[in-house]
């Protein structure tokens, strides 16, 4: 991870679980992570992600962005976040970001600020993605598009506003990965989540042929798929927001995949050397059968 130390990570979906274990692992290593996140309620939860650790790395600068927002809600969060990774001792920097993937506009508008401040994004970890339960018999469009948007779409946008900013700044070193799900790869007999799934199939097409793309371009660029089985993150709950009993038995069978696990396999894909292309990581707990 010694050559990533000082580069920019943007990390979608970066406020709670999966993105929140991956920011904090890569500002452990030393990137600057731009962390977004829709709901700027949920960034303060990365605070206590920050707290746990206290490491021996340098201090992290306290970077305020430059972009406004309306109201004082997301700059006080911002402020509670830095202040958390400078006490943390991290050797990188946070730095959260407002944006609501389901809007172009704005993933536009983070990419522009992203290169005035940063000059533009070396590794980009799409790991923004949401289920609903809404079968093909009898779901409502609009959640079915919502999937979409999010799952299919905003990662489609984001990989190629990625590509683009790596490609002017003359990068070929670049990473593109998804945070995909074995859902990507079959399909179980549970009716909430075929529509899902079907997003996530969408997901494993699409970074094999950013793969190609990137071969066809002569870059050496990569893009990696990283695809989950069942993790102990807010999930269900979201899925499941009727029913939280069923939500939380849905962890409780076996031991599960933690958010740090998935972390660990993001740094795994930087740490491979330039010649080594992961394709896609498919990792499930030990005790789960599908």
């Amino acid at each position: 991870m010694e050559r990533w130390k000082g580069r920019v990570a943007l990390v979608t979906g970066a406020s709670v679980g999966i993105g929140a274990a991956i920011a904090r692992a890569l500002v452990q290593h030393g990137m600057k992570v731009v962390g977004c996140a829709r709901n700027v309620d949920k960034i303060e939860d990365l605070s206590s992600v920050f707290e746990s650790d206290r490491a021996s790395h340098q201090t992290c600068r306290n970077l305020r962005s430059r972009t406004t927002f309306q109201g004082s809600t997301f700059i006080l969060c911002f402020e509670k976040l830095a202040a958390e990774c400078e006490s943390a001792g991290y050797a990188g920097t946070l730095v959260p970001y407002k944006c609501d993937l389901t809007s172009e506009e704005e993933i536009l508008s983070m990419f522009s600020a992203i290169k005035t401040l940063h000059q533009g994004v070396d590794v980009c970890i799409n790991n923004a993605g949401l289920a609903h339960p809404e079968p093909l018999l009898s779901g409502r469009t609009e959640y079915w598009r919502n999937m979409i948007d999010v799952n299919v779409i905003a990662m489609s946008i984001c990989t190629r506003e990625a590509y683009q900013s790596m490609k002017e700044r003359n990068i070929d070193d670049g990473h593109i990965i998804n945070i995909n799900s074995m859902s990507g790869h079959r399909v179980v007999p549970t009716s909430a989540t075929h529509f899902y799934s079907a997003t996530k199939y969408a997901v494993t097409a699409l970074t094999e042929g950013l793969r190609q793309e990137l071969q066809e371009a002569k870059t050496h660029i990569r893009a990696t798929s990283v695809s989950p089985g069942l993790v102990e993150t807010e999930f269900a709950f979201r899925l499941y927001n009727s029913d939280p009993e069923k939500a939380a038995a849905t962890y409780e069978n076996l031991k599960c995949l933690k958010a740090e696990d998935l972390a660990d396999a993001v740094v795994y894909i930087l740490s491979a050397p330039p010649h080594v292309q992961i394709g896609d990581i498919q990792m499930k707990p030990t005790e789960q059968r599908s």
